[in-house]
């Protein structure tokens, strides 16, 4: 079905990507794109906002590159400001923003934890706390974050912080689905299994003694299928819940991971 997001506006957060390759916010921006939204591609690395939106024109549709801070207030109110002069109004707010540690309590340092719940969850507080009352005025709006199966399964080292605020994740979310449900906004999550993006290659290396094909060949065999998902399996999943056939869609934690969250915790 083309055109699921005919004539809507989406704000993708985190939608370059941490290296070569696909992850979640680049596949989602561009498939987004593809299906009739008009794009804010938003990044901490302009040079991946860019390639992100250079995607997207050269397939014809339309795409502006934003860089920003996801974690700082300003940065935030910045790009929604600039999503509505540039496209008048925000129908999607998909918050792709993630980085991972290993290590548990002990390992980790206090500025390092901080951090990393900056990133990952003072990210979501923000984006929303900017775009809610512009979708409140709409009377419509959808909003997709991306949480981890590690949110609510232990995936076999420690990631205490990473862990934790995926957790607080799924809890914000479930959170603004229900208080802004009767204003015609919807909040779901994504819960993603074990995917061969490029955002494993650097932190969860180090799991698997550092040895980059094991990594792939104990990942894949993790998985229920032999095999991991990939960036456009969220990005699909992104695209339902975004889309007008998800309308009574609200309030769902959605795992894409193969059938990994039905194996005992």
């Amino acid at each position: 079905m083309p055109d699921r997001l005919k004539a809507k506006v989406a704000i993708v957060i985190g939608a370059g990507s941490s290296g070569p390759g696909w992850g979640n916010g680049k596949a989602s921006a561009v498939l987004f794109a593809r299906e009739g939204a008009r794009v804010l591609a938003v990044d901490v690395n302009p040079e991946a906002a860019r390639e992100t939106e250079e995607i997207i024109a050269g397939e014809g549709g339309d795409c502006t590159a934003h860089t920003a801070d996801a974690s700082l207030a300003a940065d935030v109110e910045g790009l929604v400001e600039v999503c509505l002069e540039r496209y008048g109004r925000i129908d999607v707010l998909h918050n792709n923003v993630g980085i991972v540690e290993l290590g548990g309590p002990v390992e980790i340092a206090e500025e390092n934890w901080q951090h990393l719940l900056d990133v990952n969850v003072k990210s979501v507080f923000l984006a929303c706390k900017y775009v809610l009352p512009v979708m409140e005025r709409q009377g419509n709006g959808a909003i997709i974050t991306i949480s981890s199966l590690a949110a609510i399964r232990y995936p076999g080292f420690p990631q205490a912080s990473y862990t934790a605020s995926k957790g607080a994740v799924i809890a914000l979310t479930r959170n603004i689905a229900l208080q802004y449900a009767a204003k015609g906004i919807r909040a779901n999550c994504i819960l993603p299994g074990l995917l061969n993006t490029p955002m494993i290659v650097k932190p969860m290396r180090q799991a698997y003694g550092g040895d980059h094909d094991e990594m792939i060949r104990q990942r894949d065999a993790q998985s229920p299928t032999g095999k991991m998902g990939d960036a456009w399996d969220i990005a699909y999943a992104a695209l339902f819940l975004a889309s007008d056939e998800a309308k009574y869609v609200n309030n769902v934690v959605l795992p894409v991971d193969g059938g990994l969250s039905g194996r005992f915790a």
